[in-house]
């Protein structure tokens, strides 16, 4: 069946109406979606680089990571969805297996972490520009715990050139139960 333009566009304007978020905020999250499967993918790799070099403590932590990416990008997913927008299921690249050291693997978690913060400051400022409170009010979460990400993975880095190279044990021991605990906003 072929519609005319002008069909089509009515059919678009009826599809719009379903939902108070607008265009440009749905596909700046479902690019954000991506970006979360695409962090969970490398997190993943990360976990399984750790496991072949017998940083079994790193492992874990990396595997945890992993699964909370894919939770934001579900948090993602199921908002676009409540609000009757359109959630797509993302395509992930390849993702490398190997890296050079465990520090190369914490400073890959850094530039993955520094590059979500950014990814989500822009989706705010979308919001402002659209006044899209309800998603910025969403964001606001998101905020908060890349604050965490990122303090965590620094910290890491920061053990790695503190803990010397032969304490490896301890090391792994110690990199995997790093926490955030310096709450800013109570």
């Amino acid at each position: 069946m072929n519609f005319s333009p002008d069909t089509v566009n009515s059919m678009k304007d009826l599809a719009r109406l379903r939902t108070s978020v607008k265009e440009s905020v749905e596909l700046a999250l479902n690019q954000q979606i991506q970006m979360e499967m695409v962090s969970s993918s490398k997190y993943l790799a990360m976990a399984g680089w750790c496991d072949r070099n017998g940083f079994d403590h790193s492992a874990g932590f990396f595997y945890k990571q992993s699964e909370e990416e894919r939770k934001h990008a579900m948090k993602f997913f199921h908002y676009l969805c409540d609000q009757g927008a359109t959630a797509y299921s993302p395509e992930i690249p390849a993702i490398g297996q190997e890296f050079d050291s465990l520090r190369s693997v914490f400073e890959g978690a850094l530039e993955q972490e520094i590059s979500v913060t950014d990814s989500i400051n822009r989706i705010i400022s979308i919001c402002r520009r659209e006044n899209d409170y309800a998603t910025e009010e969403l964001l606001k979460w998101y905020v908060r715990e890349q604050m965490e990400e990122e303090y965590i993975a620094r910290r890491c880095l920061e053990l790695i050139d503190q803990i010397p190279a032969d304490q490896v044990y301890y090391l792994d021991k110690k990199l995997a139960s790093v926490t955030y605990d310096g709450n800013v906003f109570e």
